[in-house]
Parts: C-alpha cells; structure tokens; sequence
C-alpha cells in the first residue's frame, strides 16, 4: 500500500468563507511543504494587532482562502464557457496558493531593514522554482501563470492584476479580522460577474455597483487599517529595531539572535546571492515572526541604550507620536523636532534619526493607467469602469492622494 498517496479531497473550516477544498494531491502537498507551512508563522497584517486586537491571521489563511475564492472563479468563468484546462486549473490554484510566499516576516519592515535590495515579489518566484525543482517540473504552468508569459493573459490577471483574487480575500478578511466594516466587499456578487474578453479579465455591466463598492472598500480600507497612523508607528519603530541590530552587528557588537535572524544581521546577500547559492533560500525560509520578537524582547536589555529604549517601547507599545498632514512639513518645525529630542534624550545627530521619522505614503484605489477594470456590455463592447460609474465618481479615487507624516517620541513637547 503506497502511503504517499493522499488521493483523497481535503476541506478546512476558515471563520470567512466556511468549509474550504483543497482539490487534488499535489496542492496538498505544497500545502505541507515546509516552506509553505512557514506562512502559518506570518501575521498577514504584521503589526496591525496594535491598534485593532484580533489582526492576528496569518499569510497561510490568506492564501487559502485566495485559492478558494479562484475554485469558485474558474467555475463561474467555465460557466460562461471559456475554457481552462485542468492543467490550467490547478496552475492557477497553485500560482494563487503561492503568489504570497516569498514574504518574511512583517515583510516590508524586512525589505527597509535587512533583506534589502530585492522585494517579496523577488523571492515569491525563487521559491516557485525551488518548488518547481522539488516537484519535478509540475509547477511549470502555475509559475508561467505566475510570470505572465503564459498564453492565456487573463489567468495571469486573476492571480495579479487590480481586481485579482489576492485582493478579494485581504479585503474581506483583513475587514472580518480588524472588525472594520467599511472594507468588507460582496465577493459571491463579483465573482458571478467575471468574465472574459478578448483574452481579457472583465466584469459584466450588471456588476458596475459591486466592483464601485470594492474600490471604495480599499480605499477605506488603506486609510483606516493600512495607512492607520498608529499602525505605521508601530512599524517604522520595528524598521529603526531592525537598522540599529544590523548597524551594530556590522560593527562587532556582540547580538542576541535567533540562528535564522543572526544570519541575515551578520550577512547582507543580494538577489544574485540568493540566485547562485540555494542556502539563502533555505536560510530565508526559517526566518518567521517568532524569531524577530524573540530577539527584540532579549534586545530590551541590551547595552545599546538605542537599541534598548527603542526595543522597550515596541513591546510595552510605547510608540511614536505621528502628525499627519496633506503638505510636507515645514523644514523648520522638522528641525524643532530634531533639536528637542536630541536634547531630551542626549542623541547625537545620527542617533536622532531612530527617535524622529520623516516620510509620506500614497494611495490610489483604482489606477486606470495600469491593467483597467474594464465593463462587458451586451452588445460586446468594453469600457473602463471609471468612465462607466455614474453613481460615484472615480476618476476622484484614481487619483493619488499623498500623506505626510512627522513622527517623535510622545513625551517631547512643542510650544
């Protein structure tokens, strides 16, 4: 009896979307693979939970549920009779199981701090391959799917483009988890309204008011959760963490860490790096939340005193005061701020740069310039949903709208 063989369907009870299937072995198995198992380790919305308690859902529900939301789409779009393969199939399932797993842990803190240079996108592909390699070339489709140099155009669009299904299930679930109702989207109502043409992803006209909600949705959705000023202070004392631990390693300061951060700490690979040496990968694969709060809560002692106050705060959520305005922030108010924290806690000019942080982040919902949401009408011929909208206009929320943000320690006061 071959015991290798699962040949049986798996279903998984998720709070979102019920009884989830997972259709076929080699999806199982990629799903027990511990590289994939690794995303259980993942918040999905890294340091969310600071502000909204229950954020703690991890990449590995997310990427269940995008596979669950696409079974459903490749129904509906089979339905309206376009053909995918089951070769097709089950690459679209793994390439959307998959598309996630080059993340680390609280990833774009990662990407400012450490693993610099190249982006999760990077790393997503290297594991396909590695992937690819482990299972004998049976994630060719998935990872040309995945590149986009497959035939087909619109599977590449149901996995990445701006009305994919990685979008679908963060804002419905990134909604059920913070308990912020404003992102939550009908996706039952968009799916039934996929269809195809012209090689292209499309959405029949009678969808108009569902697709309207869903670029509203993220746009609430990356002011209120996102963007949320408090979660971003929380994030850019994890980025100031995470420089200071590098800076002193690189320095000959002797630094707790767990084996899988102390290597990343004490070495800086490139994307060739992890391209000519496999190792990097498998390094990467065993870094997970759990080493980098592990090591920030020994760092609370450290006689770094920079190192010290900013690790303390982090755990005990002492955070960053954070002004945020539609304008920069006038140089001099910039430097009032610099000058009373170094004076408050005795910081050489390098070493205020830790304590005060200076940025500005942008957010469109809807960017016709990229790949378009584009409306089926009955008679065949499309048209761009932001021209199409004639109960909101947006054109508005195409537009970027750009934040300023000044952030200092909360006990420095400005008369």
């Amino acid at each position: 009896m071959n015991h290798n063989k699962i040949s049986q369907r798996k279903i998984i009870n998720d709070p979102v979307y019920g009884f989830i299937t997972v259709p076929g072995d080699l999806l199982f198995e990629i799903l027990e693979h511990p590289y994939f198992q690794r995303m259980r380790r993942i918040k999905q919305l890294g340091l969310t939970h600071y502000v909204y308690p229950s954020a703690l859902h991890t990449r590995f529900q997310h990427a269940l549920g995008c596979m669950h939301l696409m079974s459903q789409t490749i129904e509906v779009l089979q339905s309206k009779s376009h053909w995918i393969t089951e070769e097709e199939q089950e690459g679209l399932l793994i390439a959307i199981l998959l598309h996630d797993i080059g993340h680390g842990p609280y990833s774009h803190t990662l990407e400012q701090s450490i693993v610099k240079g190249f982006t999760h996108e990077n790393l997503s592909l290297m594991f396909m391959d590695a992937l690819n390699n482990h299972f004998q070339n049976r994630l060719a489709i998935a990872n040309s799917i995945f590149r986009d140099d497959y035939p087909k155009k619109f599977l590449h669009q149901l996995v990445s483009s701006q009305l994919d299904m990685d979008r679908l299930d963060y804002l419905t679930r990134d909604s059920f988890f913070t308990g912020v109702s404003e992102g939550i989207i009908n996706t039952d109502r968009i799916i039934k309204m996929l269809n195809v043409a012209n090689d292209e992803l499309v959405v029949d006209v009678k969808g108009i008011y569902s697709i309207e909600k869903f670029i509203i949705s993220r746009r609430l959705m990356y002011w209120q959760v996102y963007f949320h000023k408090t979660v971003m202070a929380a994030e850019y004392m994890l980025i100031n963490i995470l420089k200071r631990a590098k800076y002193l390693a690189e320095n000959g300061v002797k630094l707790f860490a767990t084996p899988a951060l102390e290597i990343f700490l004490a070495n800086s690979p490139s994307s060739v790096d992890f391209q000519k040496d496999k190792s990097w990968l498998i390094n990467f694969s065993l870094l997970d939340d759990y080493d980098i709060f592990a090591s920030i809560k020994v760092w609370m002692d450290h006689e770094d005193r920079i190192l010290s106050i900013l690790c303390k705060n982090l755990v005990n959520r002492h955070l960053y005061k954070i002004e945020i305005q539609n304008e920069p922030f006038s140089p001099s108010y910039s430097d009032t701020i610099r000058t009373e924290t170094s004076k408050a806690l005795h910081l050489s000019n390098e070493e205020t740069g830790y304590f005060v942080i200076e940025d500005n982040v942008a957010n469109n919902a809807y960017n016709p310039n990229n790949d378009k949401i584009k409306l089926l009408y009955k008679d065949n011929h499309l048209k761009d949903v932001s021209e199409a909208s004639d109960q909101l206009n947006i054109s508005v929320l195409s537009t970027t709208v750009r934040k300023y943000l000044l952030g200092y320690p909360k006990n420095i006061n400005i008369s």
